[in-house]
């Protein structure tokens, strides 16, 4: 089996109503996008540079940017979440393959390394939100790639029940459940994101 291991981070260039419009609703669209790159370019601090896997930015829109060059940037492609999840997926070169967003602050390597690690004896792997999402999704997609994105309610308390029903018939592994960042309120519980400075975007206001 080929061993290689690709993590994914889906990414929306940060700019002002770019995305995260719940949040932008309480706290303003400046801070919003202060949020969005600060939890981006943490993300690629955290894990761009980790020798045990390699890591990919999978950007909306496509031709945005500038975006950080020592990472390989893919566009996302069109479609709703699952379209786009599944164009990533079939677009990486061959190994095990692991997607999370951005909004998670309490993400940290263990848990990239625990999900990889859950890869050798499953076929899918699942760090459920506490929503009913998830943050996290990984396929061995050996020997063939197996897609689960269709037919699933986004960002709805059904999303991970939905996704893990067209898994129905693989092993399936979960490591823990996170809470991302959605509005005021969840976003109060992780205070320390402001303190993280990251390099500046060309063009995001």
């Amino acid at each position: 089996m080929n061993d290689r291991r690709h993590l994914v981070i889906f990414a929306r260039y940060p700019v002002a109503g770019g995305g995260k419009r719940r949040l932008a609703a309480d706290i303003g669209a400046v801070q919003a996008v202060r949020f969005q790159r600060a939890r981006l370019m943490t993300l690629i601090h955290r894990f761009g540079a980790d020798p045990r896997w390699t890591t990919w930015l999978a950007v909306t829109p496509d031709r945005s940017g500038p975006w950080p060059p020592h990472i390989g940037a893919i566009g996302q492609g069109r479609g709703d979440l699952g379209q786009r999840m599944s164009t990533i997926m079939r677009r990486l070169p061959r190994g095990r393959a692991i997607i999370i967003g951005t909004d998670i602050p309490s993400l940290a390597p263990y848990d990239i390394a625990e999900a990889f690690n859950a890869l050798g004896s499953h076929d899918a792997v699942f760090g459920p939100a506490a929503d009913g999402g998830y943050w996290l999704v990984g396929l061995k997609r050996a020997p063939k790639i197996r897609l689960p994105f269709a037919d699933v309610r986004w960002s709805t308390r059904h999303a991970l029940a939905d996704t893990k029903r067209n898994l129905s018939d693989v092993s399936i592994g979960h490591v823990r459940t996170l809470e991302d960042v959605d509005d005021a309120r969840s976003l109060a519980q992780h205070s320390h994101w402001g303190r993280v400075c990251p390099p500046s975007f060309r063009g995001a206001r």
